[in-house]
This record gives C-alpha cells, structure tokens and sequence, in this order.
C-alpha cells in the first residue's frame, strides 16, 4: 500500500474500542501497542480543565484521591469514593409491629458523601393502628456503622403534632432503626404508642456515618 498523508486517511470511528493498534518505538525497536495499553496503569496529570460530561466511576469504592492534602492525626481515609441521593420511606412501628398504622404522608429524601448520610422525612399518620411498645422508624437507606449512636434534637414545636412529650425530642440511631426519645432536665426515657395521637405529624433531619 503506498505511503499517504495523515490528512489523506480514513477518519476512525469514535468512541474508540481500545483495541486499535499504534506504533512506537520501544529500546531501539518499533512495536505495536494497544490504544487501550497507551494509558494502562499511568496516571494522567493535568493543570485544570472543564468537561462537557459527566465522569464517569469505572470501578466501585474508587474515587478522588486527596492523600496530597496534610492530614489530621487521627486520619483513616483521604479517598472520596461514594455520591448518591434519592427517596425512602420512613416506616412507623411501636414494639416492631406496624398493625394498622396507615398514613397520609410517608416520605423521605436522602443524600450519602462518602460515609455521611443525611436523612429527611414527614410522616403524617390517619391512624397509629393497634401495636404498643417502643416507637421506631425503619426504612432507612444505609445502615448506621457499628458503635454509631448519632442523635439528634428535635424541635417539638415546629417539627412534631399530635405527640405528647415530656421535653425535648430525640432520636437515636442503632444500624438500621431510629427511636424516638424525650429528654426532660433529670432523664432520658423512650416514647411508645401512647406518645402518638392517631393524627401525629412529624419531621426531622438526622446525619449519621455508615
């Protein structure tokens, strides 16, 4: 085949497979490479840029890497591997059982970066149904690390109706499950159905680590 220019060439198409193949000179030799094995294992350094898409994650628990950063002593992780954010749905239970509880709202939305979560809900009940014992909310999307007992302080004010408390309202985290607690100014006690009228109204905002 005669000698063309590069301008003479049939343009390739695009995206590329990887699989195309390219000479180059390697100790005095010429040989063949893989586009794919040009930037194999090589890390491509740049000054800055823009980028007209999104990037995209190949590999799952990889991500952007800050170990050039100084970091504090107690330091376990400089990699920032995980974004996701979406629905769920806060379900209401009084000693595990949910036995006619039906609702006029149920909704919530979560946000996960890295390994921090923030959960948001309202729940509005038509009826807080039959079951008695401890109050909790499941459903939530990511479990809560092992020794993790966040808490949060909940404004019954604006935040909660139609719920009998005897001061300010908690809710504990333990791996999969919220409970709801109330923190008068000597104790901290549990709440259960006889906390809940049958049209309670409630709302909160939790952060908690997985």
């Amino acid at each position: 085949m005669a000698d063309l220019k590069i301008s003479a060439l049939t343009g390739a198409s695009t995206p590329l497979a990887g699989t195309e193949v390219l000479p180059i000179v390697q100790s005095g030799s010429t040989v063949k490479v893989s586009v794919a094995n040009l930037t194999a294992g090589r890390a491509v350094a740049t000054a800055g840029g823009s980028f007209t898409d999104n990037i995209i994650q190949s590999t799952a628990l990889k991500g952007i890497n800050f170990t050039a950063n100084t970091n504090a002593p107690g330091m376990t992780s400089e990699l920032l591997n995980w974004y996701e954010e979406g629905t769920w749905t806060p379900t209401l239970s009084f000693g595990g059982a949910t036995t006619g509880i039906t609702y006029g709202t149920q909704f919530g939305q979560y946000t996960r970066i890295g390994r921090q979560v923030t959960l948001v809900a309202k729940v509005v009940l038509t009826s807080k149904g039959s079951a008695t014992g401890l109050a909790a909310i499941t459903g939530l999307p990511f479990n809560a690390a092992a020794n993790v007992n966040s808490m949060t302080v909940v404004d019954p004010a604006s935040s909660f109706s139609g719920i009998i408390v005897g001061g300010a309202t908690l809710l504990s985290i333990a791996t999969d499950t919220l409970y709801f607690l109330q923190q008068s100014l000597t104790d901290r006690t549990t709440m259960s159905e006889s906390n809940f009228g049958n049209t309670a109204d409630f709302r909160f905002v939790i952060v908690y680590t997985v």
